[in-house]
Parts: structure tokens; sequence; C-alpha cells
């Protein structure tokens, strides 16, 4: 076939399933993998339903293009093979499933298949990239389909959005940007160039730095991150692994890093294939190992994010499709006879040693005295970055003569003491026992506790830990002395002076409190300060303290982490249940219910004895999900569930909510009651009006406002936004002012008004900014787009247009046609200056977060914007 395929649309935006199959043979079998399909909420996408006036051949290869999954169903005809064509229609179908479109092949049992069709499946067999298996009727083929769909990440089709985002690290979340190195590299220009070979090379999805712990791995990945924005335009995002645990959450924590909101309404995996479609972006996992079961999810990655590419940082292989190993080694040390110091000098780990012996020394320097020295303690330490800088961190107290002398004489004993480990393990764990020897009792005590926290943490958190301990009182100054021996790490985040542990380190001094028996009584502590921290900061998410609330939980996300696991694995799931209720806004606002729902069915798993409330809890965050992704009478049933057990535990509050997500999914169903819809958002407010809680009861007017937008009401619609704008402006909620303030922006766009839209809009944008919340942002700028549209002003159209299309493909968002009210307002515009909107298209694309924020906004408030951009 030459020309090109025609552009042909499914009439929805779902996922598109292309079944292929003969047709009278398998009608029982293609009904039943329509209901399969339906019944998950998908697209079918059967030839049987093409538009005609396309030639049947183009007409399939058009929808295979814009297909998502490939369902294969064989019995045993072969098909039927057109006149000059060499190969039936059902072999040419699979021969032209896109590259990384996911092949699901269903074969019925049967002796009696035709002879071409039995090499067919034979060459299927032998395809790695296809998922295979038998059946033997239609109701078992559906069930086999519908639970394959299910367990499948799709891509999601979506050709209308911009390429990229022009600076990714400005815009994403703190725990994406690269870290910056607070040391020299040293001894890896080759290790750099090799990986960045790798990375360039085709058909390398994942490469893997495997190594044992110490060796470097984390630090050569960052440099070569760093080193890569030439090679992935699109971004380059840094992904920290260390606290997460458990594989489900492999997913979340990836959204977080590229900035993707998940409240819910569409599948992350969605969300994900959004915001990577078309994007050559490089997205660094650092220490994999600890969820090295989570490993296929990176297959299927492939198929979301097809042009992006994983560097993976583990001390275990991982062994999947499409990986590139590279051994990370030791730096190389001098041999025993060459012990000069020009032979020194020129040895990568000497090299690190006095780079390091210096930092603790500055008047440290390699001579003919000490070179032997030096290279002894690099054999020594054979190598190992981290177990050379632990040793160089001494030369404050201690010559190379006195270093070396003590490494001979402890090393040994202390390697053998661990014999159970690999040799390179052994000899890291022994230089941190030796390192850890010449600390002080309080010291020592004190970086055991330390490994209770997750990737990072504060001082005064440290000190809340420290009642009754031998460094009690005297925690700054321990930390200083950790800071020096190289066992602990600062840097800033945010403004604020933040520590770390590296995972080696970490290891060990969990290790350390176990073998004394009190992991759990120090994790206790742990779970008991940031369960403090919840109550002290959730209160001002309900008002003026909102941005400052989310930004401090942000800065703690890891350890929040940290103590629900803790509170959930030793069973306090009552404990574990508030704190994340406690925190509700919050992951409503960054986008974390995925996380919070994998919490939750663990907590509901355990089948241990837990009150109402916690029951209600539980079943809200995981029902919260399906009612937007997969609504049902279920989803309607099990919220009135919730609804029982909060009245039943005595929370009207938290009932009053439930009741307002039960009428959200009516609304969400394929037949929706509206009017039982809108009587539940109505008993909801009042009881929350009742209660006191304007946060609440704003969002249930913002609900009723889009109720009544659906059944065509802008009137009453307009009236709620408002009252939902009245509520969160009493009450200082960034937030809701965001949201109800775009949707009545929105019907003031609907209506012509650009000025008193113009005006909305800019007050939603600068709340957004505020907040750091990507979604209210990329609204506020398509609303201010819509304005210049309605004043006829085609080089600020298009320009914001553009910017907050970036911003929408970034983060994955899709939304309802109500949200999107512009693109009419753009068609029009570009009807009449098509070439000056496509010039401003171009410019806005290409335009810093902060350039769009200050090219919308009025010059006055310029500067709240900056300093809001500033703290981001």
């Amino acid at each position: 076939m030459t020309g090109a395929s025609p552009v042909i649309r499914t009439p929805d935006r779902r996922i598109r399933v292309f079944v292929s199959s003969t047709l009278r043979e398998l009608a029982d079998e293609r009904r039943a993998a329509r209901a399969a399909i339906e019944r998950m909420r998908l697209a079918p996408v059967m030839f049987e339903l093409g538009a005609r006036p396309h030639p049947p051949r183009s007409l399939y290869r058009a929808y295979l293009d814009q297909s998502d999954v490939f369902v294969g169903i064989y019995a045993d005809s072969y098909g039927w093979v057109a006149p000059g064509e060499e190969i039936s229609g059902l072999e040419d179908e699979y021969d032209l499933v896109p590259d990384g479109m996911p092949k699901l092949i269903y074969v019925r049992r049967s002796e009696r298949r035709e002879d071409r069709l039995v090499r067919l499946i034979a060459r299927i067999q032998s395809d790695d990239t296809a998922a295979y298996l038998p059946f033997d009727d239609a109701s078992q083929l559906e069930e086999q389909i519908a639970a394959d769909l299910a367990a499948l990440l799709a891509e999601r089709f979506e050709q209308s959005m911009q390429a990229a985002d022009a600076e990714p690290a400005a815009t994403s979340p703190l725990l994406s940007r690269v870290p910056v190195p607070y040391t020299t590299t040293i001894g890896r220009d080759e290790d750099i160039a090799a990986v960045r070979a790798h990375l360039a090379a085709t058909g390398n999805r994942t490469v893997s730095l495997i190594g044992p712990g110490g060796v470097g791995k984390s630090r050569l990945a960052i440099e070569v991150a760093r080193s890569a924005h030439d090679l992935f335009t699109d971004g380059v995002y840094f992904v920290p692994l260390e606290g997460v645990l458990e594989a489900e959450l492999l997913l979340p924590t990836i959204a977080y890093a590229l900035g993707v909101r998940d409240n819910g309404e569409a599948s992350l995996e969605e969300r994900i294939s959004r915001a990577l479609a078309d994007r050559h972006v490089l997205i660094v996992l650092d220490n994999f190992e600890q969820i090295v079961d989570a490993a296929p999810v990176l297959v299927r990655l492939y198929t979301v994010a097809p042009t992006a590419v994983f560097l993976v940082t583990s001390r275990i292989v991982l062994r999947i499709r499409g990986e590139q190993v590279y051994e990370v080694r030791a730096l190389p040390v001098p041999s025993e006879e060459s012990g000069t110091l020009e032979r020194a000098r020129r040895s990568p780990a000497c090299a690190l040693f006095v780079d390091r012996a210096r930092a603790a020394d500055p008047d440290f320097a390699l001579t003919e005295d000490n070179a032997a020295d030096v290279a002894r303690i690099c054999r020594t330490l054979e190598g190992l970055p981290l177990a050379i800088e632990l040793a160089a961190a001494k030369a404050r107290m201690l010559t190379p003569q006195g270093i070396a002398q003590r490494l001979g004489q402890s090393l040994p004993l202390l390697t053998a003491a661990v014999r159970d480990l690999p040799e390179r393990h052994r000899t890291m764990r022994a230089t941190i026992e030796w390192s850890v020897s010449l600390l002080s009792d309080a010291d020592r005590d004190l970086l055991e506790t330390l490994g209770v926290f997750a990737r990072r943490f504060t001082l005064d958190a440290v000190e809340a830990l420290g009642a009754g301990r031998p460094w009690e009182g005297r925690a700054i100054e321990g930390i200083a002395a950790l800071v020096d021996g190289s066992l602990v790490a600062q840097t800033d985040v945010a403004g604020r002076s933040v520590y770390s542990l590296l995972a080696i380190v970490r290891e060990y001094a969990v290790g350390r409190l176990r073998e004394r028996g009190v992991v759990d009584a120090m994790r206790m502590a742990y779970a008991d300060h940031y369960t403090a921290l919840v109550h002290r900061v959730a209160p001002g998410l309900r008002g003026s303290a909102q941005a400052e609330a989310v930004a401090e939980l942000g800065l703690e996300l890891p350890n929040l982490r940290g103590a629900i696991r803790h509170l959930v694995y030793t069973d306090r799931l009552d404990d574990a249940a508030d704190f994340a209720w406690s925190l509700l806004i919050y992951w409503w606002i960054v986008g974390f219910l995925a996380e919070v729902r994998v919490w939750m069915l663990e907590l509901l798993e355990k089948q241990k004895p837990i009150t109402p409330h916690t029951r209600a809890v539980a079943w809200f965050f995981a029902l919260w999900g399906q009612m937007w992704q997969n609504p049902s009478q279920e989803a309607v049933a099990g919220l009135a569930e919730c609804v029982r057990l909060f009245t039943e535990s005595g929370d009207e509050e938290a009932a009053a909510m439930a009741e307002a997500a039960r009428a959200t999914a009516r609304v969400q169903l394929p037949d929706p009651d509206l009017e039982a819809a809108e009587s539940e958002l109505r008993s909801a407010y009042e009881r929350l009006h009742g209660l006191g809680n304007g946060w609440a009861q704003a969002i249930t007017q913002v609900s009723l406002g889009r109720l009544a937008w659906l059944r065509g009401a802008l009137d009453d619609a307009r009236a709620h936004f408002d009252r939902a704008i009245e509520l969160a402006a009493a009450g200082g909620d960034l937030f809701t002012l965001s949201v109800a303030g775009n949707q009545t922006g929105r019907l003031l766009l609907l209506g012509g008004d650009a000025d008193a839209a113009h005006a909305v809009f800019c007050r939603t944008l600068l709340d957004s900014v505020r907040l750091h919340f990507d979604e209210g942002i990329a609204y506020g700028l398509e609303g201010l787009s819509g304005v210049a549209a309605l004043r006829d002003d085609p080089a600020q159209a298009g320009a914001l247009a553009a910017a907050a299309a970036t911003i929408r493909h970034r983060i994955g968002m899709f939304d309802a046609d109500a949200f999107t009210v512009h693109f009419a307002l753009l068609d029009r515009m570009r009807a009449q200056h098509p070439d000056e909107l496509a010039a401003a298209e171009q410019r806005g694309a290409e335009l810093t977060l902060a350039e769009a924020v200050a090219l919308a906004l009025p010059e006055a408030d310029h500067e709240v914007a900056a300093a809001a951009l500033g703290r981001w």
C-alpha cells in the first residue's frame, strides 16, 4: 500500500482495543471479546465497524495505528486471501501491529486447523512481544480477555497536545530534580561516556548500573543525568526509590516525580502516558533493588512511554526485556609494586582519597612520604569510593600511615564477621564499622537512630526522637560530627537545611538497631513524631495556611510514607487510618491518592479488628479512583456504606463528605441519576454548613455547580460557583478558589464577558502559582487565552494556549469538554488569523513557566507571582 493512512478516530477518548479474527467462524467469540472490552469501559475497534469509503486494508491499518492494544483470536480458518495478495487479512493485521503495542493472542483449541494458520500461530508463539493463551469456548474467552486487560496498562492516544515542557526541571517537584553533587566526582569520565553511549543506542530502553553498595552507582547516575540534556531534550527526571518498599508504589512515585497529579479521575498509567507522549525523556530510578519485583512495570511503561528511557541503579540485575546492563566497577588502585608518588597521582582511587582528605584537612597533600600509605589504604578498601571517602574523612585526626595501620588491623577482623556477604559488600560493611568505631558512644547511638528516617530529615525531627537517648540535648553537635565523618550528608531544600544517609549507611544503622532489639521502639517514636506533625499541620490545609502546609508536608513526604507504613506494619491500623484521613486535602491537592489507596488496601487485607471509622476511611480511599475510572452501582453502594460507618462512629463531617462523594459517583454512571445526586449533594452541604466546615462546603458547592452545568442550567451553575468562591475566600482556601474560579471564568467566556473573565482568571492563576498547583495554572492560562481570543488578540491567545498545552502534556491532564471552552474561541480565531495564531502558538510552546505566567498576568501581580515561583 502507498500513501498515508487516513485519520480515522473512534468516537470517544477511551483506550482502544483492536480485535483481529475471522468473522463468521468466530462470531460468538467476537461478541465475547466486545463484552469483555466494554466491561472494562474500553473501546472495541472491530473491522466491521469501519467507514466504507476507505479501502479495507487502509481502513484496518488506520484503526491499528490509532489503537492501543491488539487482540488476536484464532480458531481453524486462516481467512480469505484477496486477489493480488499473498497473505490473508488476518495475517496482514498481525504484521501491521505497530512496534510497542501490547499483543494479546487467544487460540481456540482445535485439531482441524488450516496449515497456513498453524504456521502463523507458530510464528506468533516465537514472538516474545506477544502474550499467548489457549481457550475452549466464548465464555472462557470473555473472562480471560477481561482479566488480561485489567492487568495491562495501556497507552492513551492523544495527538493534539504540545510536544514538551520547555524547562521540566523548573516546574517538576523538588523530588525529581537531579541532585547537585556537593563534592567532586573523580575517576568516572570513561564510565560517563560509556553509559551515555548506551543511553543513545537504539533499542536500549533501560540501562541498569549494577554493582555493590558503595561502589558509586548513584553518583555515576547523577553525573550521567546531569550530562544528558543534549540526548534527552524533553527532560531528565531523578526518582529516588530508597524509601519505596512496595512494588505497587513504583508508578505513583514516578508519577509524582514527573509532576503528574493523581486525583483519581483517570488511571495513573493513562496520565503518565499523556505526560510522556512523544517526549524523549530520561527517567533515573535510583536504588531499585528493594523493589526489584516491580521491574515488569518498566516493560509496561515502554508501551505508555515509547520515547522514554530509564537509567536504573541497582545491586541486582532486573532481567527484563530491553535492559542493557552496565557493571559499575571500583576505582583503579595502584598495584603493590607501584607505590611511587607519580603512580599514586595517576590513580583515580588515590586522587579521590586526596580530594576528600583535603576537605577534612585543607593542609593535606600527597607526598613522597605518604604516597605508599595512601596507595595501601585504597588497595585495602578495594577502590570502593564510599569506603575511601570514609577513610579520608579521618585525615583530620590521623596521618595516612595511621589510617592504613588501623585499617590493616581492623578490616580483616570486621570482614570475617560478615562472611555471608559478597566480598566487596564485606569490605564496605567493615569500613563503615571501622568508621563508626571512631565515634563517641553518643554519636554512634545517634547514627543508629537516624536509620529510622526516610530519604531525608530535619534537625527538628532528630531532636524530637532524642528523649532518653545518650545524645539528648546535643543533636546538632552529634550531626556535625557525623557530617564531618562523611556518614551524614547535608543539603538545602526549599531554603531549609536537611540531612540524609546513603542507603548503605542506613542499612547498617537499621541493622544495628535490629541487633540491639530496639528497632520497633525507635520506629514507634518515629511514627509518633510524624503523626504529631500531621495533626499540627493538617488543620492549615483548610484555610489561609494552605500553601505553607502543602510546602511543609511536601518536604516531609518521604517520612510521611515511612510513618504510615510503620503504623500499618505494626498493626496500629486505626492510627494509620486517622493519619491518612487527616491528610485527605493534601493527598487531593498534590495528587497522591493512588499511593494512599495501596496503604488502605493493605490495611484491609490484614483482617485485624478495626473500628468502623477506620473501615470507612479505608473503603473511601479504595473507592475514590473506582468511582471515576470504573463507575458502577457497586461503588455507589460502597460509598453509602462509608456514610453509614462514619455516622455510626460519630463523625458527621466525614459522613457528609462521603455522601457528597456518593453523589459524584452517581453522576459518573453510564445512566446517571441526577435527581438523587443533587439531593445527596444538598443534604451533604446542609450537614457541613451545620458543622461549620467551610472547605468541604465550598467543594460541595463546586459539585452542585458542575451538576447544574451538566443539566444546562448555567445560571444555577454560576450561583453555586460564586458561593464556593465566597466560602473559599472567607477561609483563605487557595485550592477551592482556583477550582471554583476557573469554573466561573469558563461560564463568563461562554457568555462573551471578556473583562469579567479576565479578572477571574488572573486571580485563579495567581492562587494556583502560590499553591504550586500545576493543573490550576494550566486552567488559568487557558482561560486567559480565551479572553485574548474574545479581544481579537491572536498573539496573546496563541502563546498562552500553547503554554497551557505544554503543562497539560507534562502532567498528563485531560478533561471533559466543559473544561476546554477556550478551544472553540481559538478555532474561530484560527479561521480569521491562521498565520498569526500559529506563530504565537510556536512562541508559547517555548515559554518557561515563569515567562508564561508573566505574559498572562498584569504587571501589578508580577512581584507576587515571581516570589511564589522562586520557592518552587
